[in-house]
Order: structure tokens, then sequence, then C-alpha cells
């Protein structure tokens, strides 16, 4: 059965997403669970060495719009990470 429109609220609104299937993957998966998503994407981690490659010293205010962070976190981050 792959009828989208048979689906609960909200696994329809996921299988109208990503596909009927891949809801099918999630609902077996985590059927059964609350599942909170945070506001941001990636980790700690992945955004200091991130920021220290791409830092040019002029450009934390578009750093801090591409990932969702303040400016002044971006450049206290930067300060830290030396």
């Amino acid at each position: 059965m792959s009828d989208i429109k048979a689906l609960n609220d909200v696994y329809r609104e996921i299988a109208e997403l990503i596909g009927y299937d891949n809801a099918m993957i999630l609902y077996t998966h985590f059927k059964g669970q609350q599942i909170t998503f945070p506001v941001k994407l990636f980790n700690a981690e992945y955004i200091a060495e991130t920021l220290k490659k791409q830092y040019d010293g002029t450009n934390a205010k578009k750093l801090a719009r591409t990932y969702g962070y303040s400016e002044r976190w971006i450049k206290e981050l930067i300060k830290k990470g030396g």
C-alpha cells in the first residue's frame, strides 16, 4: 500500500516531503518515539572546524548568517580557537 492520503497527518506530511518509502523507513525505525529536531543542524565541533577554514578576518557576519549563529558568538569562537 502506498496511498499517502491514508496516512495519519504527521506521516502524510513526512511522505509528501521525502516520499512514501522514506516515510515508511522513518516510521519503522522510530515508531512510538517522540523526536525533537534541534534548531541547529550542525554540531559545535563541525562549526568550529569550518570557521577556522572559512574565516578571513572580515566575514564573521556572513558566516553567522550562513550557520545561524550570532556574529558575536562566531567572533568569540574564532578568538578561542586561535
